[in-house]
Order: C-alpha cells, then sequence, then structure tokens
C-alpha cells in the first residue's frame, strides 16, 4: 500500500525524499555499527527510522547493508573453517537479521504520523565489497544468492526493494531479474566515478541499454561525493526515461570507519541537491555521513515537483 502511494507520486511527477545514512548515524550518536546492532540496539535503530520520517522522508532503507551469508563466509578459509572455528549461527544468521532489522523500519512507520505515506526498502548491495567490482562472484552463483537474500527481504514485509551502491551493470541485472522472478519493485542505485562512468568503468549509456529491458522503477547514484553524482545524473539525463535520483555521501572513508569532515553541512549539500533537481532528478537522499538534519532542509527547500528534462 504505501508503495503504491509513492509510485503514484513519481507518476505526478512529484519528489521523492529517501532517508539518510544509519550506519554513520549510529556513530554520531556513540554507538560502533559492527554487527549492525539489530540485535542489541534495537530501539536506537527505529529512533534513527523515526527521526528521518519526522524529518520527512518518503523512503526508509532498512540497517542491512551487506547482510548476506556471503559476508560472514569471507572472514573465512572456506565454509568448512568457518563452521570448525565460527560462532555457530553465522551459517544461518543474516536471514534473522534482515527480518529484525525489516521489523524495526516497519515499527517506526506503523508508530509514525503518517505510515500511509513512507515505503520501506530492503536495502541491499553488492554480494562482495561495493567498492570493488573486479571480486564480483561468478553469474550462476549471484543468481542464487539474490534469489535468496531477495526472498529474506520479501517474508519480512518490505514494499520494494533498494539495490544500492552496485558497481557493474551486470550484477544490476542479475539482482533485477531475482526482484522480478519474485514479484517484488525494484529501484537499483550506482556508484559513479569521477568521470560520469560507472565504479567498474562502464558507461552510463551503456547501464542504461542493459537495464532497459528489466524497467527498473527508478534509477540512482549513491555512495560518491556530491560532485560525482552530479556530473552522473547530467549524463543519465541524457538517455533515461525513468525517474532517477541521487543520495551523495559526505566526509571522508578510513577504513573501516567513516570520518565527519563537515565539508558538507546540510546547507551546502542542498547546493548540491538543487543541481541534481535542475538535471531532472526525481528522487534525493542522503548516503554515508548524512543525517536526518540534511533530510529535513531537502523535504523543505527543494521543489514538491522535479524538474521536467530533455
Amino acid at each position: 500500500m504505501s508503495y503504491a502511494a509513492v509510485k503514484t507520486r513519481m507518476e505526478r511527477g512529484e519528489m521523492i525524499i529517501l532517508d539518510g545514512a544509519i550506519g554513520t548515524e549510529m556513530c554520531r550518536r556513540g554507538l560502533t555499527w559492527e554487527g549492525h546492532k539489530v540485535e542489541s540496539e534495537p530501539d536506537a535503530i527505529r529512533s534513527i527510522h523515526a527521526d528521518y520520517i519526522l524529518a520527512g522522508a518518503d523512503i526508509l532503507s532498512t540497517n542491512t547493508f551487506q547482510l548476506a551469508r556471503r559476508s560472514f563466509l569471507n572472514h573465512f578459509a572456506d565454509l568448512e573453517h568457518m563452521r570448525h572455528i565460527g560462532a555457530q549461527h553465522l551459517e544461518t544468521c543474516a536471514a534473522g537479521l534482515i527480518r529484525d532489522a525489516v521489523q524495526l523500519a516497519l515499527e517506526a512507520r506503523r508508530r509514525s504520523s503518517r505510515p500511509a505515506e513512507v515505503a520501506v526498502a530492503g536495502a541491499m548491495t553488492t554480494l562482495e565489497w561495493c567498492f570493488r567490482p573486479d571480486l564480483a562472484p561468478e553469474e550462476n552463483a549471484m543468481r542464487a544468492e539474490y534469489r535468496e537474500i531477495i526472498s529474506h527481504f520479501k517474508a519480512a514485509g518490505v514494499d520494494l526493494m533498494l539495490f544500492e551502491t552496485v558497481n557493474r551493470w551486470q550484477e544490476a541485472t542479475v539482482a533485477l531479474e531475482a526482484a522480478r522472478e519474485l514479484d517484488i519493485p525494484a529501484w537499483v542505485s550506482f556508484v559513479p566515478d569521477w568521470r560520469a562512468r560507472l565504479l567498474s568503468g562502464e558507461s552510463i549509456a551503456q547501464m542504461l541499454c542493459q537495464l532497459e529491458p528489466l524497467a527498473p522503477d527508478a534509477i540512482l547514484f549513491n555512495c560518491a561525493p556530491p560532485g560525482d553524482c552530479t556530473l552522473a545524473l547530467r549524463e543519465l539525463a541524457k538517455h533515461s526515461k525513468r525517474p532517477f535520483g541521487a543520495y551523495a555521501h559526505i566526509g571522508r572513508f578510513d577504513p573501516p570507519d567513516w570520518m565527519f569532515t563537515g565539508e558538507y553541512p546540510p546547507e551546502k549539500y542542498l547546493e548540491a541537491a538543487t543541481e541534481w533537481v535542475a538535471a531532472g532528478a526525481q528522487i534525493i537522499g542522503g548516503c554515508c555521513g548524512t543525517t536526518p538534519d540534511h533530510i529535513r532542509l531537502l523535504k523543505d527547500a527543494l521543489p514538491r515537483r522535479a524538474a521536467v528534462h530533455a
């Protein structure tokens, strides 16, 4: 029901506001993001979701970045090694954490003053590290894993899938095909580089050509600096007839943590977002480092309707 309302607004040309960061917001509030904290800090996560709704977000993304069986297995030599020295639950815990993370977002929506207006997106990134397109798994393995993970999100009750921080069009097509097979709406968001290409080096025009038969409801860019998103959106606008947008990161990545550099306070982030709107963007939010204050200013200051682009 909630996604139907959002999609109707999109079809009318209205601006859609995504939420902002979850992991870095937990760090701002004195917590670590290790283990996602779904089991140990549910109130904090629910509170962040609630604050984004109060700020005006139309879409909540779940606290599920790289929650997959593969993510746990990658810490070990192989499955046998994980079973030998790893915690007993590692092989199966991803499904439970996804379920619980989705429930926290759904609860925040249910307790809000606008439950019918907000959609909950199952946030899923690449199977391997999102900034390393060279690590992408073989296609058959990807297909099986995407079906498995998306089925967990659907069973938990998300309204749509948000495949985010994707670095290659090939993995995006596998994800979108799996979502279609499981009959759940999907958006896809790519990491752009500083040359208006995908992080893999593939062109945006090539990506659109490959994705068009799969009809994603929206195409976005995320987890790149605002300026990189601006260049990518201008290139995307030349070719795309689907709703599109961006949610940039701010600060600097100092593995394994994110640095809060203060380069993009809400007012400066709004300046970048205004350029995105001028390019035709209809969906705007925030990635790593952004806060409810950033989202609130976007909601208050951006036009209610997207600009018409050629």
